[in-house]
């Protein structure tokens, strides 16, 4: 087979099974030879399942020959995050003292992936428990394949790397704070948070019950939707799955944006301490929607400046719920990192664990009443593009530090997990570097298909999503 195959988006090689032009034996081999040629410097997977992958691909090529197809995903060699539950394969969740944990049984999401045909190559590595700020990944620091000396984003930074690398055509990870749209920003590919509820829970290590959410990351819009579609709708298994009707996200993509009105957030446009190429790179990219028929008009939510504050007393919080017997009975086995937020989530005294809850509600309605009149919101995804492996573990020394790096990130990504609403980061630069710059596009509950509408749009006039990471 074409070797190039593997760089081209999910959509390509899904076209080429369909003709019979490509098989997805050849296709599952050609991925599983590039991991193992690359992902000892990109520490992209925890486990690589391939002798359970060449097997799904041959039942894939066989169930071909019989002229039965399931669908894009049919023969596709993708990824999930380590943090999801897989019948007879290693899961982590990142971290050490799971390091024999083997599951009985699928995460939802991983048995609808095997419904729609996909093959599963292997689990992709992350931040301990879900938890941003993982100071020693016990199986390798996840590398940006952009530049191996950048972290790959948080929590579902291997799945950004993987894609990024080509070492699977799409992925499946998860967002509870913006760990699927971070990687996506800092690796250059369309990184999806559903609303919550799209998509059952079920089989996913819990981290933050009311805002954890599989998600999909992939190279371009149409690749995420397909993704997407396998994965969404309601599952007697999860008590928070919705019953709503997933529509076909494929089936709108190609509408355009003309007419459509875009909400800029005021609260998070960025300012003169921001990377300049960052602030240009966005700029730009409200203009080409302005350009392809979209309005766009500045919006103000008050209470995003303290979006990242409520996140970590909730998330934090309930994280160390979840990890309670391990706390009373390992705490020594814990990364430093995540060690520190289940403890100082576990203080936290439940008047002001409360008043977060009660925040968060008000951020909510903030949310709908400028969405009542937008179509969709703008945003940039972060201040600066990927940090190197060195700040990104770098001590905090002060208050104010704390505040910045800690809190003030986290206002770009976290109100969407907070309100429960759908965001996706959108390719939308580089720097002088070659850094990938993200534009954040979220919208109202179940409106996943006005931002993927959005960010198709936006690749018609732009290369962005074509360019692919010097690696290999």
């Amino acid at each position: 087979m074409d070797a190039t195959l593997l760089l081209a988006p999910l959509t390509d090689q899904a076209a080429a099974v369909k003709a019979r032009t490509v098989s997805p034996v050849e296709l599952t081999r050609a991925y599983l030879d590039r991991i193992e040629r690359l992902d000892g410097r990109l520490y992209s997977y925890i486990t690589v399942a391939a002798g359970v992958a060449m097997q799904q691909a041959q039942a894939a090529e066989a169930e071909l020959a019989t002229g039965r197809y399931r669908g894009p995903l049919h023969g596709i060699p993708v990824g999930v995050k380590d943090q999801m539950n897989t019948a007879g394969i290693l899961t982590t969740g990142g971290s050490s003292m799971l390091s024999t944990n083997i599951p009985t049984s699928d995460a939802t999401v991983v048995a609808r992936l095997r419904d729609a045909g996909a093959i599963l190559l292997g689990k992709h590595n992350m931040e301990e428990f879900a938890l941003r700020g993982t100071r020693v990944h016990p199986y390798g620091d996840p590398r940006n394949p952009w530049d191996l000396t950048r972290i790959a984003g948080h929590s579902s930074s291997g799945s950004g790397a993987a894609v990024a690398a080509s070492l699977c055509a799409a992925a499946i990870g998860e967002d509870t704070g913006g760990s699927i749209r971070n990687p996506g920003n800092v690796c250059g590919l369309v990184g999806l948070r559903p609303t919550y509820g799209l998509v059952s829970r079920h089989g996913l290590m819990e981290g933050c019950w009311s805002m954890d959410t599989a998600s999909p990351i992939a190279k371009t819009a149409a690749d995420c939707a397909i993704m997407l579609q396998a994965i969404a709708g309601h599952d007697p298994a999860d008590s928070q799955s919705s019953r709503r009707p997933v529509p076909n996200y494929l089936a709108t993509l190609d509408q355009g944006i003309r007419g459509l009105r875009f909400g800029v957030i005021r609260e998070l446009k960025l300012d003169g301490s921001a990377d300049p190429e960052v602030r240009a790179a966005v700029d730009a990219a409200i203009a080409a929607l302005q350009g392809l028929g979209a309005v766009v008009e500045e919006v103000s939510i008050p209470l995003i400046d303290l979006a990242g504050v409520l996140f970590v007393a909730i998330a934090d919080t309930d994280s160390a719920a979840v990890q309670h017997e391990r706390l009373r009975t390992q705490v020594a086995e814990f990364d430093s990192s995540t060690r520190a937020r289940l403890l100082s989530g576990a203080l936290l005294p439940a008047g002001l664990y409360t008043k977060a809850q009660r925040a968060r509600t008000l951020l909510r309605r903030q949310f709908m009443d400028v969405l009542d009149r937008c179509d969709a919101l703008l945003s940039p995804m972060s201040a600066r593009p990927a940090l190197t492996l060195e700040e990104e573990t770098a001590p905090v020394p002060t208050k104010e530090d704390v505040v910045r790096r800690q809190f003030g990130a986290r206002n770009f990504t976290t109100p969407y997990a907070l309100t429960g609403l759908p965001a996706a980061s959108i390719p939308c630069g580089f720097t002088a570097a070659g850094l990938p710059i993200g534009l954040q596009v979220g919208a109202g509950p179940f409106a996943e298909a006005t931002i993927l509408r959005t960010a198709a749009a936006y690749q018609t006039v732009t290369d962005w999503h074509t360019r692919r990471a010097p690696i290999g």
